[in-house]
C-alpha cells in the first residue's frame, strides 16, 4: 500500500475520527474543538468548548443530535438542533473519567472509562436515550476505541494496555455479556478502531506509528505505516473505501502540553479495498 496523503495539517491532537454526513469529524484535544473536514481538506469548527473540558469523543443519536464525551467532568453532552449544548447524562455516579463513545441504532450510548486513573480496571457505561446511565462491562486495561457490528449484536473494544481487542455480546436490553478475546495483538497497541465489510478491524497505533487491519483471532491483514503516532481511524468517503487516520507526534503525557503547542496533528488518507461498515 502506498504512503498516505496529508488531507489536513496543523491540528493539536485529533481523536475520535467519525464519518458522518459526507464529512470526517474529529475532536481536537488541547483546543476544545469539534471539527468537520470535507474531502478537499476544508475544515470547519462546529463545536467549541473550553480546552480544559477536553471533548474526548463524539457520535450521533439516531435522530441526528451529536453526543460529546466531556471526559474529566464525567459527563455526556448533547448538541441540540439550534447548536446549544445540554447535559445528556451525568456519569459521575458510575465512574470518574471517560474516554471513547459509540452509539447503537436504538440510541444507547456506550462510553468507556474508569473509577480513578488509567491504572484502574476500566469499565463500560451504557446510557439509554432518556439519559439513564449504568455500568454494563468491566475489566478493561485502558479502554479506548469502540465499534458495533452492522447487525448490532457485538461491541468490540480496544484495550491499549492489554494489547488486545475484546468483544461483548449486546443483549436485547442494551446490556453486555461477558468480555471475550477478539484478537491478541502481540506488540500492537490499539487506540481508535473501525470495522469493515469483511469483519476485520482497523486500529490506530500510537507507539508503532501505524494503522493495522486485523482479522478476528489476530491475523494481520494490512498495515499502513505512519510517520507519527496513530490515534484514531475511520473508513469513509463516497464508497467508504477511504481510510482516514488521525496522527500526531506524541512523546508521552509529561510532554503533552508541548506536543499540543507544536501542532503536529494531521488527517491522513489512504485508499483501501474493503469498505467500512458498522458503527461509528
Amino acid at each position: 500500500m502506498t504512503e498516505p496523503d496529508v488531507l489536513l495539517a496543523g491540528l493539536a491532537f485529533g481523536e475520535s475520527a467519525r464519518w458522518h454526513d459526507d464529512r470526517l469529524w474529529l475532536a481536537d484535544w488541547g483546543t476544545g474543538e469539534i471539527r468537520a473536514v470535507d474531502g478537499e481538506g476544508r475544515s470547519e469548527v462546529v463545536v467549541r468548548l473550553d480546552a480544559e473540558t477536553l471533548p474526548i469523543s463524539l457520535d450521533w443519536l439516531p435522530d441526528g443530535r451529536m453526543l460529546i464525551v466531556e471526559g474529566p467532568a464525567a459527563r455526556l453532552l448533547r448538541r441540540e438542533p439550534d447548536g446549544s449544548l445540554v447535559t445528556h447524562a451525568d456519569l459521575s455516579g458510575v465512574g470518574g473519567y471517560y474516554n471513547e463513545l459509540v452509539v447503537d441504532a436504538r440510541g444507547n450510548a456506550y462510553v468507556n472509562g474508569g473509577r480513578g486513573d488509567f491504572s484502574d480496571p476500566g469499565l463500560i457505561a451504557m446510557v439509554t436515550p432518556d439519559g439513564t446511565a449504568r455500568e454494563v462491562g468491566g475489566g478493561l486495561q485502558f479502554g479506548n476505541g469502540m465499534a458495533i457490528t452492522e447487525d448490532g449484536s457485538t461491541l468490540i473494544v480496544a484495550e491499549s494496555w492489554g494489547r488486545r481487542l475484546s468483544a461483548f455480546d449486546i443483549h436485547s436490553d442494551g446490556g453486555l455479556g461477558e468480555r471475550r478475546l477478539w484478537a491478541d495483538l502481540g506488540e500492537g497497541t490499539p487506540d481508535g478502531i473501525c470495522l469493515d465489510a469483511e469483519g476485520a478491524v482497523w486500529f490506530a497505533d500510537v507507539p508503532n506509528r501505524a494503522c493495522v487491519r486485523v482479522a478476528e483471532g489476530g491475523e494481520v491483514l494490512e498495515t499502513v505505516e505512519l510517520d507519527r503516532g496513530g490515534f484514531s481511524c475511520a473508513l469513509g468517503g463516497p464508497d467508504r473505501r477511504t481510510l482516514f487516520a488521525l496522527a500526531a507526534e506524541f512523546r508521552g503525557f509529561e510532554e503533552m502540553a508541548e506536543d499540543i503547542a507544536a501542532r503536529t496533528g494531521q488527517v491522513l488518507v489512504s485508499q483501501v479495498r474493503v469498505p467500512g461498515t458498522g458503527r461509528p
